[in-house]
């Protein structure tokens, strides 16, 4: 049997309660936060949009890819808009233990093969243009040392040099990486895997088996010096790939066979040296060159606010935002106060290279310390807790929205309502902000007023913002048309 409500008087009032709290206040329009905003009604509730000013400047801060993080290999070529990036990984591939050796009668091994096998994580541009890879063997001169975290961005400080080929170039079809790989030693997918030369099996498997390469760690350096892998940008390439070097899927397979040079029936075998977090070395060095495009002319120019702004990932370029007339606000109960960034999209290549280039995953909104050489968070509304930063609130996700004119476009909303109340009402002080696409980053934490007495740093890893390289923006700066950047306030006069 159906129930059927039958209204009483009590529910009547009840309803009408509840209609008279919803017509009173609503979400007003936002993309981020939670909470109930009251509507605009120009007699209990304002809103007004504050002018910013904003720049972009390269981000000198050094960047790091440590040994456990997604390791970038490709290279850019054509960005109108951002210039070149090139990036090539430099890492030792080791035994397992030592003293390592091949099973099996040295006389009667016969050598296979060797394969190179990266393990896939993703990557970063067009998957249509196939990369095509070298890899090269690092010179025993310029060893890789497992006990410096390079500089990714300063392959000058740390030269690597190289003495040969170790493979035939080959082109990588991105679309075909997360195929899956089945023979009798691997049942895998995401794999790059790279054929070496004959002649580099045969070094592998039998002379460095039958020489003391295989000794010890140490030993085996003075033999081998590592792999260098990188992109040919003289072809067309405008993709990066993530690999990592921890992951199982990596290592150098090396094929062979104990059986006589006869025989007809071959029983292949494995032995595989793998990346060691301990003793193996990694140098992932990412270089920019923006020369020739559309960013160069605008980057460190402090002579005017800019009406287009650049946010590139690290290691690249951040974007200074001033507020003016922030400072000046009369005391007022602020609602809702909201930094709206909006992409610019690029109509000149809107179906090609801005289709494929993505924006940064999430941005950071900051203020820098300059007498200290640090990033503070946003005070009061930036928070960290035991599950890490409290994006989802704050703000930075890169968002996809519809304007006319355009089926897509990315965005970026941040909510400081708790900073900009403290300016108004405590005259806290309104400070120069930045607006970056950190990789394994820090910031200064300050807990929110009252208890903003204490502070520490907090390292910010690609598990909460970027990994290295992936991502590029331009954003309407305060002065543009239509893609203004800008602080929008709902407020209520006290």
């Amino acid at each position: 049997m159906r129930l059927k409500f039958i209204p009483t008087i009590s529910a009547f009032f009840s309803i009408a309660i509840i209609m008279a709290i919803t017509s009173c206040t609503r979400i007003t329009s936002t993309d981020i936060g939670a909470g109930l905003i009251p509507a605009v009604d120009g007699v209990n509730t304002f809103d007004t949009i504050v002018t910013v000013e904003t720049n972009t400047f390269v981000d000198s801060d050094t960047a790091r890819i440590y040994r456990y993080d997604n390791q970038v290999i490709g290279a850019i070529t054509n960005d109108p808009l951002f210039g070149k990036t090139t990036a090539v990984l430099n890492f030792e591939l080791r035994p397992t233990f030592y003293p390592f050796f091949i099973p099996g009668a040295k006389d009667s091994i016969v050598v296979d093969s060797a394969v190179l096998i990266l393990s896939y994580k993703g990557f970063h541009g067009d998957s249509l243009q196939p990369l095509r890879l070298t890899v090269s063997e690092i010179s025993t001169t310029t060893p890789l040392s497992p006990n410096i975290i390079y500089p990714s961005d300063y392959p000058s400080l740390y030269p690597v040099s190289t003495v040969r080929n170790l493979a035939d170039p080959v082109s990588v079809d991105i679309r075909r990486l997360g195929d899956s790989v089945i023979n009798r030693y691997e049942k895998a997918t995401n794999q790059i895997r790279i054929k070496l030369y004959n002649s580099v099996a045969q070094r592998f498997i039998k002379t460095f088996d039958s020489t003391n390469a295989y000794a010890s760690d140490s030993a085996f350096s003075t033999f081998f010096g590592g792999f260098a892998l990188k992109a040919d940008a003289v072809n067309p390439a405008n993709a990066l790939l993530y690999v990592n070097l921890l992951d199982t899927n990596t290592k150098l397979a090396l094929y062979y066979n104990s059986s006589s040079a006869g025989a007809t029936t071959r029983d292949t075998s494995v032995s595989y040296l793998k990346f060691s977090s301990l003793s193996s070395g990694v140098a992932n060095f990412i270089t920019r060159n923006r020369n020739g495009s559309e960013i160069a002319n605008r980057l460190n120019n402090t002579s005017r606010p800019d009406s287009l702004v650049y946010v590139q990932t690290t290691p690249g370029t951040f974007v200074q935002i001033r507020v003016p007339s922030l400072g000046s606000l009369s005391n007022r109960i602020i609602h809702r106060a909201e930094l709206i960034a909006e992409q610019v999209p690029d109509d000149a290549n809107l179906l090609t290279i801005d289709r494929y280039m993505e924006g940064p995953r999430i941005l950071l909104l900051s203020i820098y310390d300059s007498a200290n050489g640090r990033k503070r968070n946003i005070p009061n509304d930036y928070a960290i807790g035991s599950n890490g930063p409290n994006t989802g609130s704050f703000g930075g996700y890169r968002i996809a929205k519809t304007v006319p004119g355009y089926d897509q476009i990315w965005s970026y909303n941040f909510n400081i309502s708790r900073y900009v109340q403290g300016i108004v009402t405590r005259k806290d002080t309104s400070f120069v902000m930045r607006l970056s696409a950190p990789t394994n980053d820090s910031v200064h934490y300050t807990p929110a007023y009252p208890n903003n007495n204490v502070s520490q740093t907090y390292f910010l890893n690609p598990t909460y913002y970027n990994q290295a390289a992936q991502g590029r923006i331009r954003l309407g700066g305060g002065t543009h048309s239509r893609f203004r950047m800008r602080l929008r306030i709902v407020y209520s006069k006290i």
